[in-house]
């Protein structure tokens, strides 16, 4: 079929939804249209072109148009909309540009809305950013003018069906299995493990799959910006932070989730990652009775994974020496584990150190893998 004809088709099923009683068309009502179009336009399509093109039409009127086949593929971990300029993929661990192109940005904008408007979210003039979590777990960031000078970009990170455990990350070589073994026994024996990386190196899939290994009898709070974290244990509480209303009011961060995680009862916090301030409340956490807690942060090494620990540390606001935030990150975390990807898109751990209470230079650490 011809895209002159689609564009018939699609013009004439406009036309006939919005004749809907209430003025709300109905994604159900698309198959009776395209009958009714078809016959106006005295077309003749095959049974299984005519699914095709129903399937179109319904992502072009209700679904998320040009992008809609991207994310149907398995493979596909990440597309993103860089405005009019194309659209790209992360698909099997590897950037691929697509020949996707959008002809204006009332296009793009149209697919923001779909995703962000049932999340009770919004983005306009007022508010140009919005970061969401859609019910699938997968995780939305847009941008637009005047904050994006390429006009709206979409970001829509996917999340596998099913959360990969321990066994899983053996299996796509991410570490060998002495090392999964090492850190199971870790988290087992509840040392407290901190989790580095860049960005898309893994750290949340990797801390998930650590989780695994704590005991179903134990309580769990996780306490995420976007919540990612699925955990298999029956007694697991999920925290999520919240943004700040359009008023500028409500806002809950990491921080004030922490303090509340504290009167929650729980044998293990598990933070998704840790970014400012709310580092200085995790340590403390690690030091008072939570051993065993699991977290993550942004780093280029295991000991540069501790220098940024300390650099946050000392974002929180409380006026203390250098020396006894390192006291505190040398006494609560026991185990680092860092997350390279490589050239090829394969992730994999390339340390695994524990670092000793004794002082060093500022830190003493031992390679033990992978």
């Amino acid at each position: 079929m011809t895209v002159a004809a689609r564009a018939r088709i699609e013009r004439g099923i406009v036309g006939r939804l919005r004749e809907a009683p209430d003025g709300r068309p109905r994604r159900e009502q698309l198959p009776a249209a395209l009958r009714e179009t078809l016959i106006e336009e005295r077309l003749v399509v095959p049974a299984g072109e005519l699914r095709l093109l129903e399937r179109w039409l319904d992502d072009r009127l209700f679904g998320l148009g040009e992008l809609a086949p991207l994310l149907r593929d398995e493979r596909v971990t990440e597309v993103m909309v860089n405005g009019l300029r194309g659209v790209w993929v992360e698909r099997n661990g590897r950037l691929e540009e697509t020949g996707i192109r959008f002809a204006d940005a009332d296009e793009i904008m149209v697919i923001i809305e779909r995703l962000v408007a049932p999340l009770g979210r919004r983005i306009d003039l007022a508010s140009p950013l919005v970061d969401a979590r859609l019910p699938d777990g997968s995780r939305v960031h847009a941008v637009i003018p005047p904050i994006s000078l390429v006009g709206p970009v979409l970001t829509i990170r996917r999340f596998a069906a099913q959360p990969l455990g321990p066994d899983d990350l053996v299996r796509n070589g991410t570490l060998s299995r002495e090392a999964m073994d090492y850190l199971v026994r870790a988290v087992v024996r509840r040392r407290s493990i901190l989790v580095s990386g860049g960005t898309s190196s893994g750290k949340t899939t990797t801390l998930n799959a650590l989780a695994f290994a704590v005991g179903e009898n134990e309580r769990i709070v996780t306490i995420e910006d976007a919540a990612e974290l699925r955990l298999p244990q029956p007694n697991v509480v999920a925290l999520e932070t919240r943004t700040a209303s359009v008023e500028g009011t409500g806002a809950i961060d990491v921080r004030a989730l922490l303090r509340a995680a504290l009167r929650m009862r729980p044998d293990r916090i598990v933070v998704g990652e840790v970014r400012g301030g709310e580092a200085l409340d995790m340590l403390q956490a690690m030091n008072t009775g939570h051993r065993g807690s699991l977290t993550t942060a942004h780093a280029n090494s295991a000991g540069h994974a501790l220098m940024r620990i300390e650099t946050m540390a000392l974002m929180g606001g409380i006026d203390l020496p250098l020396e006894a935030i390192r006291e505190q990150i040398r006494r609560g975390i026991e185990v680092v584990v860092h997350q390279e990807r490589d050239t090829s898109g394969a992730r994999r751990i390339t340390e695994i150190a524990e670092l000793s209470a004794e002082r060093g230079d500022p830190y003493v650490l031992t390679r033990t893998g992978p």
